[in-house]
């Protein structure tokens, strides 16, 4: 379980002094039990894709905040966030690439078969329910939406 191999890097990063690795497993721990709480979740019960949808917004808020640092002409902060993305994207499924993306995008419009811009939420959809956590679903929209029109 992705859970448990979390609290595991955690002791690890301890034993090792690693003060930036475990302060990203931390906060990524923190996530998760956060979820659990605003679920009323069982404490034990943490499966692996609560892991990933937790390590997956992480990601897309770290890299919002980059991209606003960079804006702001802090790249030190920007280094800093981009290495705890590092970190946490070893709890994720590898990234699909963007070709790889498109041919999924392709089956499902098969499958769907859009009329228009109204069938974006079917097509969403099930994109989510094959791509979520493999993919950034902001590119997933992006590519969708060039087919669209």
């Amino acid at each position: 379980m992705l859970y448990e191999q979390i609290t595991n890097d955690m002791k690890e990063a301890m034993r090792n002094k690693d003060k930036e690795t475990l302060s990203t497993i931390r906060l990524l721990k923190s996530a998760i039990d956060l979820y659990k709480i605003n679920n009323k979740m069982d404490r034990d019960t943490v499966s692996d894709e609560i892991v990933i949808d937790v390590a997956a917004k992480q990601v897309k808020t770290h890299k919002e905040s980059i991209s606003e640092f960079r804006n702001a002409g802090r790249d030190d902060l920007a280094t800093k966030l981009e290495n705890e993305i590092k970190i946490i994207e070893k709890y994720l499924p590898e990234q699909l690439s963007k070709e790889e993306i498109e041919k999924i995008i392709d089956e499902i419009f098969e499958k769907v078969n859009p009329l228009g811009k109204s069938d974006m939420g079917k097509i969403m959809k099930e994109a989510n329910a094959l791509l979520k956590g493999k993919a950034d679903m902001k590119t997933v929209n992006e590519i969708v939406m060039s087919k669209l029109n």
